[in-house]
């Protein structure tokens, strides 16, 4: 009876984050009130209270459950890649892929850069972009310098500027993909515009890309 009550629990929780996601999505944080998600879960609103202790702790729980396409695929701490380039490439093309083709992670990422305030109880939100920006960066980094030492990039930019440079590349264009979905194929487009900006750091008539099967 204990564990099914759990369960149940578990299982309204987990409603009521889906509604709130949704509802997010659809008209912003700012204009999604506590009782506009209990109506979509047929709740009242003193049981999200149950759950969570407001909107701020509810929004945090949502974005803590889903996984933002640059924070997926990323190597291993301490593991070191036979081809830094062409992992750093994978990670970033894998951002592409995960955002074309998980609904989640669509919607998660769009509220949190186009449905959010970063004020009060929901600047959590900021400080994981912060840190989590800060994480890809760096491991990036020590990519980018390790294929600088084994002369597959050319030292024209520090490595660490490279990898910011990569970051933005990247997480713009999938923000302004998410804007127009049908506008262009972001896998397609996303794959030439790495290469290119990872060509222009190779020494002369060389390539990142791998050889097409």
């Amino acid at each position: 009876m204990v564990r099914r009550t759990k369960e149940e629990a578990l299982a309204t929780r987990d409603s009521i984050l889906d509604a709130a996601e949704h509802l997010f999505a659809r008209d912003g944080v700012s204009r999604t009130s506590l009782q506009h998600i209990a109506s979509a879960c047929g709740l009242t609103r003193g049981a999200i209270y149950w759950h969570f202790r407001d909107k701020g702790e509810l929004f945090n729980e949502m974005m803590n459950r889903a996984t933002l396409p640059m924070e997926a695929l990323r190597q291993p701490a301490g593991a070191a890649p036979l081809d830094p380039v062409a992992e750093v490439r994978s990670w970033v093309l894998g951002a592409f892929r995960l955002t074309v083709t998980d609904p989640r992670t669509r919607r998660v990422f769009e509220i949190a850069t186009h449905k959010v305030e970063y004020v009060d109880e929901l600047s959590a939100v900021r400080e994981r972009h912060l840190a989590r920006y800060n994480q890809w960066v760096t491991r990036a980094e020590k990519c980018l310098k390790a294929a600088i030492a084994q002369g597959l990039l050319t030292p024209k930019v520090s490595a660490r500027t490279a990898a910011r440079g990569l970051w933005a590349l990247a997480d713009g264009l999938i923000q302004f993909w998410l804007l127009d979905p049908r506008g262009f194929d972001l896998r397609r487009m996303g794959t030439e515009l790495v290469d290119c900006y990872l060509d222009s750091l190779r020494p002369a008539g060389t390539t990142v890309r791998p050889a097409r099967r």
